[in-house]
């Protein structure tokens, strides 16, 4: 079964990490990757640009209307996500707490529908 496990973590919080924190992280995330690579797991993934770039798409009564930034003020924002192949749940939730920023922030595991063609 495949599971999105998103990474919320606080970017304004994230951005007062020195630069010699911020570059072990990356290599937590680079073993992390590499390892859910060579077991299998991995599906996708990828890191996010800050919520500051994104925009938000609703259409009422036909129009489009799009507004600047995230959809909803929170204290943790969606930084990132992993796509991975997982038996069951449990599985997927072991997966998520091998994830670096699961240390300083939270991981939302969801189940994926899989589309029939």
């Amino acid at each position: 079964m495949q599971y999105l496990l998103m990474i919320y973590q606080n970017e304004v919080e994230y951005a007062k990490i020195d630069e010699a924190t911020s570059q072990k992280i990356l290599a937590e995330y680079q073993t992390f990757t590499q390892d859910i690579i060579q077991s299998g797991n991995f599906k996708a993934g990828d890191r996010l640009q800050p919520t500051t770039t994104a925009t938000t798409v609703r259409v009422r009564e036909g129009k489009t209307l799009t507004t600047d930034g995230p959809f909803a003020e929170t204290r943790e924002q969606l930084g990132g996500y992993y796509l991975v192949e997982a038996k069951d749940l449990n599985a997927a939730i072991e997966i998520a707490a091998r994830i670096p920023s699961a240390r300083i922030g939270s991981i939302e595991v969801r189940p994926i529908w899989v589309y029939e063609k």
